[in-house]
């Protein structure tokens, strides 16, 4: 890399054929104007022009967080291209390191860098004080930059949410929809009425609250309707939905009502003019977390109510009761009739069947919906699709360890397999497992490759090998030795933490290689 000092031209044919190619990467969420994609584009360009760089791609993620990599897709498809060989340059610059990523695990951050170093591409962070050269300090310093930028987003997030509490207590909504029946309506810092907002609308200063108030006259009777349906003449939600789509009314999304849709009118406190917030939380993208209700934030008397404190006691009543009233045996057949069908389970379906308990029911009784569904024999996700990739793994495995073990003798290893444990001896010297782990999706499209082993082989090495999205060919191999296996199971994603990484190969070569036998000629 040239230095700051040594600037080269870019008007002669020499330094046009000799310049470096680069590309450009850069990020914004909302946090700080000073980091909006034009303004690092443009230090970005004067430090390439500086450097005699020439930069032939951009990466662009405009108004993502940089807690993951889940949602920028320009960040995913650079590591992409870096993988599959297309990339046609040499770096990549980056504004600074909290632009490459806020990741709440700093490993994460230093292993999609480490993505591009194998590859022979650098990560340049133009705005860093330090050279990215490998050296020492240089390390050091990142490492120390990568960790402040992660709890940059952790202190940020806990001030969000403690000034969110704040408002919750003062009687202003914090996000969602207003729901069937009411609406949401803009005041200023002064508490004039700015107007209503519209669904997808937001307000645009800071200093502006939102509100809830009563909806349409025709809407809060339709709401003092649902409630009197099901106290009065107790009908079920089923019922209620049949009757409102039979008089053409629909849900504050336009859609016809579904069982569902009228619980959430006949349960969520908001009718009564309550704000809860904090009933789940899904700080920093990390797992969501249904909270116990001593964690709930609530104002009781925030909002004008739409329905009066006796009509919302005795719904709460009878859906309580209405649960309670069924054994265990009762709820089972139920569910076990929902079951045979629709031949699967989830928490909507449950929602929808008449003279059903709810999902929620189901939770509260059992523990969880999982457990309840295996009390009625039905196993999550066994699907016939998932049947399939079953079978295609049962045939792919004896055909990837005769592959492997013909590879290992063409360089002059001796391999054994035993008949039961299919667990292979290489040289009589080492023990090799071959373990494929099929790719799953998460419900927000994310990779993930779950693991299992069988303890009791306790290999020297396990193979992990890896299927693609489509789990029809392979990706790649984790060499795992049995140090680096402290438990019998194993997930792994799109990143992973470094020192599982330094295990991963696009092919079975090394291993090869571990077991190739050359012969040692006789000294004279």
């Amino acid at each position: 890399m040239l230095a700051d000092n040594d600037p080269v031209s870019d008007s002669t044919p020499e330094a046009q054929q000799t310049r470096v190619r680069a590309a450009e990467y850069v990020r914004m969420s909302t946090e700080h104007q000073q980091y909006s994609t034009h303004n690092q584009a443009d230090k970005i360009r004067e430090y390439a022009k500086r450097r005699g760089l020439e930069i032939v791609r951009t990466y662009a993620d405009e108004g993502k967080s940089g807690l993951s990599l889940e949602g920028r897709a320009s960040l995913q498809q650079l590591i992409g291209d870096v993988e599959s060989g297309r990339a046609d340059f040499s770096l990549v610059l980056v504004y600074d390191v909290s632009r490459w990523g806020r990741f709440q695990d700093a490993d994460e951050s230093a292993y999609y860098e480490y993505i591009c170093k194998r590859h022979g591409i650098t990560v340049v962070y133009v705005a860093e004080q330090f050279e990215n050269d490998g050296s020492p300090v240089s390390t050091i310093v990142k490492g120390v930059k990568r960790a402040m930028a992660g709890e940059y987003s952790r202190e940020l997030s806990a001030k969000v949410f403690a000034g969110q509490c704040r408002l919750i207590e003062m009687g202003f909504r914090q996000g969602g929809p207003a729901g069937f029946g009411l609406r949401r309506v803009l005041i200023d810092q002064s508490g004039t009425v700015k107007g209503v907002l519209s669904r997808g609308e937001h307000k645009s200063l800071q200093t502006d609250r939102v509100v809830l108030v009563p909806g349409p006259a025709d809407e809060v009777a339709q709401v003092l309707q649902i409630y009197d349906w099901f106290t009065q003449d107790l009908l079920s939600e089923s019922e209620i939905a049949q009757r409102l789509n039979a008089a053409a009314v629909r849900t504050e999304l336009g859609t016809a009502w579904r069982a569902s849709a009228v619980r959430q009118v006949l349960s969520n406190p908001k009718y009564v003019g309550a704000n809860v917030y904090n009933r789940r939380s899904f700080k920093l993208k990390k797992q969501r977390v249904v909270n116990p209700p001593h964690m709930w934030i609530r104002n009781d008397h925030a909002f004008e109510p739409v329905v009066d404190e006796a009509r919302f006691k005795a719904a709460a009543a009878r859906l309580i009761e209405r649960s309670k009233r069924y054994s265990d045996e009762e709820m089972l057949d139920r569910l076990r009739t929902v079951y045979q069908t629709h031949g699967y389970l989830s928490g909507l379906l449950i929602n929808e069947a008449p003279d059903t308990p709810s999902s929620a029911a189901y939770r509260n009784r059992f523990g969880s919906l999982t457990r309840a569904y295996q009390l009625v024999g039905y196993e999550q996700g066994r699907d016939l699709h998932y049947l399939a990739v079953n079978r295609r793994l049962r045939a792919m495995h004896p055909k990837i360890v005769k592959e492997t073990t013909e590879a290992i003798e063409a360089v002059g290893g001796v391999v054994e397999q035993d008949p039961e444990t299919q667990l292979l001896t290489v040289n009589g010297e080492f023990t090799v497992s071959l373990v494929l782990a099929r790719c799953q999706m998460t419900a927000a499209g994310a990779r993930r490759w779950k693991l299992r082993f069988d303890a009791g082989l306790c290999p020297d090495i396990t193979v992990a090998v890896r299927l693609d999205e489509h789990n029809a060919s392979i990706k790649d191999y984790y060499l795992l030795p049995a140090e680096a296996l402290a438990t019998s199971h194993l997930h792994l994603g799109l990143s992973n933490a470094a020192h599982f990484e330094a295990f991963r190969f696009d092919t079975l070569d090394y291993l090869v290689w571990l077991g190739a036998r050359s012969r040692i000629r006789r000294a004279a």
